[in-house]
């Protein structure tokens, strides 16, 4: 099921996406990274991981991978990956199709490129159109890219465990504009970090079949339904959303509302979350930093009443600092304060 179907079904559309100009700018840079041969990218690559390897010498393999279907495809990727590694020399894999398996089920991914060295190890490349300025990008938009590294990352690990020879490097090559031009210029991301948490958050997802079993007899998320029906079959999935969800989500903005109506505390952050322990609602946090509920002994609760206190009494001084300014001049009689006439 396409989820954009279903938020369009249940009333809430994910109005985001991507314009047209930005995703004809993407496609460009991509195709001027990988032009001749993936000849610029390479050359990226190995000022940046190149090692002791010979630079390529624009005879680099660039395999073809078409195939039918994604299953044939990272069928096909895979033969490809282990015939460059035997063959000790550098490759350029364009779009490959890997497999990881998640809760259970299959997920095919695309990356931008692979590049095998000469050594047998390989090496993600992420290529962006979010510019580099002075050799530094937005930091948000490098976390959402090596997360998606690591993903890839993880799944090329399930091919190179059967593929004598071959190592996934842990770096991966992020390329992006430079400054305001449309030159590409990379860094090397270590996504060591987000592997290891990406690879713990899988282990502890749970199997479609188990979600499926648990699910009401009779259980449809067919967007032709009735919406009150269709919306008590999502409800029986329980969501974890948190504002990260609008950017990559076509359901999150069903599952804010629903958030929100609950006056649940993830809508406000998974940071803001793990930072009031047991209190899981909004109305339950307002209670406790007024004294209403909530044990004083508890230092989230502590932490919420000081808060509080510290916030009433910047109001209170605000407010009579404010007042002591209206006390302290006279009016004319046409409502200007003294002394504005003379600077009329």
């Amino acid at each position: 099921m396409d989820k954009s179907v279903l938020a369009t079904a249940l009333g809430s559309p994910a109005p985001f996406g991507q314009s047209q100009f930005a995703f004809m700018r993407g496609n460009a840079f991509e195709a001027k990274v990988k032009a001749d041969g993936g000849a610029e990218l390479l050359r990226l690559l190995y000022e940046r991981l190149g090692g002791g390897a010979e630079a390529p010498a624009g005879d680099a393999a660039t395999p073809d991978l078409s195939a039918a279907g994604p299953e044939g495809r990272a069928a096909r990727t895979a033969l490809a990956l282990r015939e460059a590694t035997a063959a000790g020399g550098w490759a350029l894999l364009d779009h490959p199709m890997l497999a990881l398996e998640v809760a259970g089920s299959p997920a095919y991914l695309e990356p931008d490129a692979v590049v095998v060295h000469p050594d047998g190890r390989w090496t993600v490349v992420e290529i962006k159109s979010f510019p580099m300025i002075d050799a530094s990008a937005d930091p948000s938009k490098v976390g959402a890219a090596a997360r998606q590294a690591a993903v890839y990352v993880l799944a090329l690990e399930r091919v190179a465990a059967v593929t004598e020879g071959a190592e996934v490097g842990h770096r991966v090559l992020l390329v992006c504009p430079k400054d305001f031009s449309n030159l590409p210029t990379a860094s090397v991301v270590d996504v060591r970090k987000q592997r290891a948490v990406t690879r713990r958050q899988l282990t502890r997802l749970t199997r479609v079949e188990d979600i499926a079993a648990g699910l009401p007899e009779g259980t449809t998320f067919d967007p032709e339904c009735p919406p009150e029906d269709l919306d008590a079959a999502v409800a029986a999935v329980p969501p974890a959303y948190a504002p990260e969800c609008l950017a990559a989500c076509e359901l999150a903005f069903h599952c804010r509302a629903k958030s929100r109506a609950e006056g649940a505390v993830e809508a406000l952050g998974r940071s803001v979350r793990g930072e009031l322990g047991g209190l899981t609602t909004v109305a339950g946090v307002l209670a406790a930093a007024a004294g209403k509920e909530g044990d004083p002994a508890d230092p989230t609760v502590a932490a919420l009443r000081r808060a509080a206190a510290l916030r009433a009494e910047a109001l209170e001084s605000a407010s009579a600092a404010r007042a002591g300014a209206l006390d302290g001049g006279s009016l004319p009689r046409d409502g200007a304060p003294e002394g504005a006439a003379a600077c009329r």
